[in-house]
């Protein structure tokens, strides 16, 4: 399935992403997780891949492992940091094997512990070069990251927008935004890509908060910003797991549920790998 034909069909496709784990029990545990969202007939999943490619051979696995095994449509993140265009050709290669045709075209991080990294000479140093690349091999499609508060090494909000139109341009088919947690943002994100000439699908990137130490790591790095009001409430429960969980939930359902009011193509949860905190939002929503 062409995860692209999914949207503009009436109902809101839900997503979910996961992450390769390190460990053999790590892989169990996410099967079961996988295994219970399922239940909730998402649209399709999506697997990251580490910094620099790091976890090459997980992620196409594991994508591969979750249609053929599970039965979901399943997308491989692939990040033209550090691959040259012969791996990208192998692993679409591999993917296209698998049975798996859509993927989603990043940029991605550089190794860690690598100050002055470059691309390989062959490759691609901008997600457009990659999307590119892609579109003209064929028989994927291809899926693009957006950032409603601005891509952290971006020098404005219009060069950022400039280049999402460039992305777009060289063939990504729909996009998936960055996690955020102020819903007015995406909406005049939204507009702004639309008045630019972006006519694809923009999903909506919720991640449910379970960790305040962890959120905040995110955020530090360039992960958009926490409104006054849940940074206020997240405060209050900082060494809390319990509480961060309720205050996570609450928060991401409110979101959901005005996103879904206001008619966005899709919402794809960052899981963590854990299904508690998004099965109790789609069950508040649905």
């Amino acid at each position: 399935m062409s995860i692209v034909e999914l949207y503009g069909r009436g109902d809101p496709v839900i997503s979910f992403e996961f992450f390769p784990p390190k460990t053999d029990a790590g892989f169990r545990s996410l099967f079961s997780s996988i295994e219970d969202l399922k239940q909730l007939a998402p649209g399709f999943v999506s697997v990251t891949m580490g910094a620099g490619g790091s976890t090459r051979a997980k992620t196409v696995d594991l994508v591969i492992r979750i249609q053929q095994e599970i039965g979901i449509t399943a997308m491989a993140h692939l990040p033209c940091t550090g691959f040259g265009r012969a791996q990208i050709s192998e692993i679409l290669d591999h993917l296209e094997t698998g049975g798996v045709r859509n993927v989603l075209s990043l940029r991605g991080d550089p190794p860690q512990d690598t100050e002055d990294f470059r691309p390989p000479k062959d490759g691609f140093a901008y997600a457009n070069e990659l999307t590119e690349f892609i579109a003209a091999r064929g028989g994927f499609c291809i899926g693009g990251a957006c950032y409603p508060e601005v891509h952290p090494e971006a020098p404005s909000a219009e060069v950022d927008l400039e280049n999402l139109v460039r992305k777009v341009r060289a063939g990504a088919e729909f996009l998936v935004s960055q996690l955020f947690f102020d819903n007015q943002k995406f909406f005049a994100f939204v507009d702004r890509a639309h008045a630019a000439g972006i006519d694809v699908p923009i999903v909506a990137g919720i991640m449910p908060i379970t960790s305040v130490k962890s959120i905040r790591r995110m955020i530090s790095l360039g992960g958009g910003s926490i409104p006054a009001e849940l940074d206020r409430e997240l405060a209050r429960v900082d060494e809390d797991d319990a509480g961060t969980l309720e205050i996570g939930v609450q928060w991401a359902t409110e979101q959901c549920r005005e996103l879904l009011d206001r008619g966005v193509p899709g919402i794809h949860f960052y899981t963590l790998n854990r299904s508690p905190a998004t099965r109790r939002i789609h069950e508040a929503l649905f």
